[in-house]
């Protein structure tokens, strides 16, 4: 595990001398404040008119922006990861090093995901504003539980990102290839979930959306947490054994 830290504490402190990565951050945190500005106001007038809507939640106001960015977000953050060190030559250096695959593979991932942790963290200002504005305060359960699952949700992607970047030797295309996988999850598998009664509960259990807003409403159910972490291994593992061909090649 000392490799996996060294590698992820590499990758982390990377991050902030990259230009995406601070983009990526700027988007994430402006789409929220946004959000979250429109939706006080929306209420305050609402109120004023003489109607009393529902306030705000730390899930229509982060985390649902949060894990619709993402899917542009992750690819950006992870493009880079494995395909740059396959054209700059560098890889082949790391495999002679006293280094395992799957240490190369799960540090690069882990870098990534502590960088977005970072920008998460930052995040946590606006469901405390709302705690203290909304009476008699917000919904602390679902907050926790769609955090739960933006955090589950972005270590998918990641995962699946690094898998991407590890068979590409080009960023561009790692991006477009994790982009359109991000896309068949999050969408277009639902089609058939919803058009084909038969394949309905296949896909549907494939269905990343599905899965994502089922915790936000504050339900953690397992088949969720397995759906999870279950992308998380596969992406690993598929990142891991596309650095062992390369390995024998």
């Amino acid at each position: 595990m000392r490799n996996v830290w060294t590698i992820a504490s590499r990758e982390y402190r990377h991050y902030f001398l990259s230009p995406v990565a601070y983009i990526v951050a700027f988007l994430i945190l402006m789409l929220a404040g946004i959000l979250f500005v429109f939706q006080l106001k929306s209420v305050q007038d609402m109120t004023y008119q003489g109607y009393y809507p529902n306030p705000p939640t730390a899930a229509n106001s982060v985390i649902y922006p949060t894990a619709f960015m993402m899917l542009f977000a992750a690819p950006a953050l992870t493009m880079r990861l494995l395909s740059e060190e396959q054209r700059s030559g560098t890889l082949e250096l790391l495999l002679t090093a006293p280094l395992k695959d799957w240490e190369l593979v799960v540090g690069k991932w882990l870098g990534a995901f502590m960088y977005i942790l970072t920008v998460y963290v930052i995040t946590l200002i606006i469901p405390i504003v709302l705690n203290r504005l909304v009476v008699p305060g917000i919904d602390i359960k679902a907050t926790v539980a769609g955090y739960l699952a933006l955090i589950l949700f972005t270590a998918a992607f990641l995962a699946i990102g690094t898998a991407f970047s590890s068979m590409f030797n080009n960023q561009f295309a790692a991006f477009f290839a994790t982009l359109i996988t991000f896309v068949l999850l999050w969408w277009v598998v639902g089609w058939p979930a919803n058009l084909i009664p038969a394949a309905s509960g296949f896909f549907g259990y494939l269905h990343a959306y599905a899965h994502l807003t089922s915790m936000m409403q504050g339900a953690i159910a397992l088949k969720d947490l397995v759906y999870f972490l279950s992308l998380t291994a596969v992406g690993l593992f598929v990142g891991t054994v596309a650095i062992e061909i390369r390995r024998w090649q």
